[in-house]
């Protein structure tokens, strides 16, 4: 049995894309059903109050209207006038009494109440006081009252008017709503839900669409893409971002491809000559093959050892590994180490213009960058190579010029790539592997610099080098112009 059959399932059968659809259309759906519940009761429950408040205040209101319409009738003519008046404007649902300073009944809109008060309360003149009561026994009504009672002062003694009004009528109101509401959230909450499921699942659709047509992408079909819906949304910004990542993955592909064809194709060369080499030799029993031939395995040698080291520098800096040592550098002292090492080897005329600067870096990074440098100008240069190291606002610019071809406008920035010959007919043992400037470009990329290859004001090539610096208020202007000491006498060209 597989032991791997017993185990926790995979990711693959944890997250097939039916069961992941289906799981993201339930978890959103009950996601806004529970929301929209939530909402419900809490506008429901403040819909409810502020509608009991609001006809509390009402029926207070109105009744306190009425207190004062026969407090008017009794200022204006007397108490048996208002008495009258009560009797003759009394409607069902509210009860009018006056009461006597001694808190008998002197009148009543209710014959029924002409004899007990509806209610104890005795307020001085012009004091109002409201009082809830469950019921009025004395008149046969037993729903809930609100009892509002106001004093009035009549020939120097005071009277009470109070008005009750039932407030069953307004809880009614409030009962109704409230169970209309409850009858209603069920059917709005399915409704929620039901377009919450419909709409997760159109999205979901374009979703799904897009995954699909991701997995029919593979290594040997990287060309393919998905569909960009015009709907202008986040599944339309999804569709761009996964087409642009499948973009930069065909193109690192297809670098990659690039990459190993082209350092085969290196390899194999010196990989021949040291295989037919050893062969001849092994098969000579005198050795005089060996001796013959031993210089030229020992050059093989030397060029497949440069080859993988350059090959090496390059997967570190793309890896992130390329090991900087970050220290003070004097990079003019940098560049005359290199102009001395040039000047000894090269036939051409060197000239420098050096003035001191410092940087942060790696000095043997940096001297590995400027040997690269002149040494590709030494390859095209024609007769005269002339280094200008300046200064400008926080940055150390190295020129390398020579009186060679220029470099096409179509190709500078082509030329920094790898394995890159722009004269395709130059033999490798005289045009090098197309490696150093793609080394000189990752090690400047490292010290957050730049490398550019570019024309010089006289017309002739430039590669220019720009450097943060350490050092942003530079030294003396009379440094500049200082020239390197005397070259070292020249050796003959290899």
């Amino acid at each position: 049995m597989d032991p791997e059959s017993t185990g926790p399932r995979s990711l693959a059968e944890r997250f097939r894309p039916g069961r992941t659809r289906w799981g993201v259309r339930k978890r959103a759906t009950a996601s806004a059903v529970v929301v929209v519940a939530g909402a419900l009761l809490v506008a429901g429950s403040i819909l409810l109050i502020l509608l009991q408040t609001y006809l509390s205040a009402s029926t207070e209101t109105a009744a306190l209207r009425k207190a004062d319409d026969v407090i008017a009738q009794m200022a204006d003519h007397d108490v048996e006038e208002a008495a009258e008046y009560i009797m003759t404007t009394a409607h069902a649902g509210q009860y009018v009494q006056i009461l006597t300073p001694a808190g008998t009944v002197f009148a009543s809109s209710d014959s029924a109440g002409a004899e007990q008060p509806v209610t104890s309360l005795r307020p001085s003149a012009g004091e109002v006081l409201t009082q809830k009561v469950p019921g009025l026994p004395e008149l046969g009504d037993s729903d809930d009252f609100l009892v509002v009672a106001k004093g009035v002062p009549v020939r120097g003694k005071t009277y009470t008017v109070a008005v009750a009004s039932t407030v069953q009528v307004q809880a009614d109101t409030v009962s109704t709503v409230a169970w209309l509401m409850l009858g209603l959230t069920p059917v709005l909450l399915a409704a929620v839900g039901l377009l919450v499921w419909e709409l997760v699942g159109r999205s979901l659709q374009q979703v799904q669409r897009i995954r699909r047509q991701v997995s029919r992408i593979n290594v040997h079909r990287l060309s393919g893409r998905v569909d960009v819906p015009p709907t202008a949304d986040e599944i339309t910004a999804l569709a761009l971002t996964m087409n642009s990542m499948l973009d930069r993955l065909q193109a690192s592909e297809q670098e990659q491809r690039r990459f190993v064809s082209d350092a085969s194709h290196e390899l194999r060369s010196p990989l021949a000559t040291l295989s037919a080499a050893v062969e001849v030799a092994s098969a000579d029993s005198t050795g005089a093959t060996w001796n013959e031939l031993k210089d030229v395995l020992a050059d093989e040698t030397a060029r497949m050892r440069y080859l993988v080291e350059n090959l090496l520098t390059l997967a570190k800096s793309d890896d992130g590994g390329l090991r900087i040592d970050v220290t003070d550098v004097d990079l003019d002292h940098v560049v005359q180490d290199e102009i001395r090492r040039l000047r000894a080897t090269s036939a051409h005329r060197i000239e420098a213009d050096l003035r001191p600067v410092r940087i942060q870096g790696d000095p043997m990074r940096l001297g590995q960058v400027l040997r690269n440098v002149l040494d590709n100008a030494d390859k095209h240069a024609r007769s005269r190579i002339r280094i200008t190291l300046d200064t400008r606002p926080g940055e150390a610019v190295l020129a390398v010029d020579n009186d060679g071809d220029l470099v096409p406008e179509g190709d500078r920035l082509r030329i920094f790539g790898r394995f890159v010959r722009l004269d395709e007919s130059r033999t490798r043992g005289s045009g090098g592997s197309g490696l150093g400037l793609a080394i000189a470009e990752s090690i400047m990329a490292a010290h957050h610099g730049t490398i550019s290859a570019t024309e010089s004001p006289a017309g002739e090539c430039r590669f220019e080098l720009v450097f943060p610096r350490a050092d942003p208020v530079g030294l003396p202007d009379h440094h500049r112009g200082d020239r390197l000491p005397s070259p070292l006498p020249k050796l003959s060209p290899p």
